[in-house]
């Protein structure tokens, strides 16, 4: 085997995927990244194959062989429930990559990723909306986050689905007013809500620039309209509902315990949600420390696997040193 091959770190997301080979003393040997890890989109082993593409630059960069690393620590997206973190799971042991293999929603990549100890909860809101806890006895707090059978609401998506189904009510009399009706459409240089559904409907705007009207809803919101507002009140009073479920399912609602915010929608730091979020949140769990992630999630991939390995505190903080 090579230099103190220990871990290897992946997290995968749908847009891309990153991937660290880590020694046990922390060093990190090796760096790849590659493209999105979308098994529901093109079926277990082809999302594999993509990981495997990643793993083996990385392998070879370090002057390594699969199956030579004592574990891999996995944080995937689309691994939304238990059964579906053993079967991917399976699927990564069949590759011989490592001897021993942990599969985790990508969350919790992004949760280790800002505590110095697993111990904390964190909420992300990108694309979608999800949120997890853990405590160091291995205790774990989780939602199925599989969209709105599972009680779900918020992430990008769902904003800009809520600004488009106002706009065009308020367009055509059946809702309250809103500037929506005019930003919405502008955004893609067009003059009515009427003109953006035909667009969107017909494929003149194509259906992933969607996400595009995010932004404008919360621009809207700061220049003072009701509507769009209230959306933003409505995702922070979420993140907030799903954080003080997870803090009580782990005993820490009246702790001093960190609360993390990751993702795209919420590191934008967009003051009125910051706000609400902050206020909210002090009035369930005065004492929860509020912080936006910096890091990458993939170095929470990796300190979950030098937790599991029984790694030395210095290795936890050279690691982290790394990425900082």
């Amino acid at each position: 085997m090579g230099v103190n091959a220990s871990v290897l770190a992946v997290d995968a997301g749908n847009s891309k995927t990153d991937v660290a080979l880590v020694g046990g003393d922390g060093t990190v040997l090796a760096t790849a990244r590659g493209g999105g890890f979308r098994p529901p989109t093109v079926g277990v082993e082809a999302a594999m194959d993509v990981l495997a593409s990643v793993i083996g630059q990385a392998l070879a960069d370090a002057g390594e062989r699969a199956g030579d690393v004592a574990h891999v620590s996995a944080c995937l997206a689309n691994a939304d429930l238990p059964v579906e973190e053993a079967e991917l799971a399976d699927a990564m042991r069949a590759r011989g990559w490592g001897g021993s293999v942990e599969v985790r929603n990508d969350t919790f990549a992004i949760l280790r990723a800002g505590v110095d100890e697993p111990r904390g909860v964190a909420v992300v809101c990108g694309a979608g909306i999800n949120c997890v806890g853990m405590v160091p006895d291995g205790r774990t707090a989780r939602f199925p986050a599989i969209g709105r059978i599972s009680g779900d609401w918020g992430g990008g998506s769902g904003l800009a689905e809520e600004a488009l189904w106002f706009a065009a009510r308020a367009e055509d009399g059946r809702g309250e007013p809103t500037e929506l009706v005019r930003t919405l459409p502008g955004h893609f240089g067009l003059g009515s809500m009427y003109a953006l559904i035909e667009a969107l409907h017909r494929g003149h705007v194509p259906e992933g620039r969607r996400h595009e009207l995010t932004p404008v809803l919360f621009a809207t919101s700061a220049a003072g309209d009701p509507v769009a507002s209230a959306l933003v009140d409505r995702l922070a009073d979420e993140v907030v509902a799903m954080a003080s479920v997870a803090l009580g399912r782990l005993g820490l609602l009246g702790e001093e315990v960190p609360v993390l915010l990751g993702g795209s929608v919420l590191a934008a730091r967009h003051p009125r949600l910051d706000g609400r979020i902050t206020r909210l949140l002090a009035e369930r769990a005065p004492r929860a420390v509020v912080r936006v992630v910096a890091q990458p999630p993939v170095l929470g991939a990796a300190l979950l696997g030098l937790d599991r390995t029984g790694a030395a505190p210095e290795a936890h903080r050279r690691l982290r040193a790394h990425y900082t």
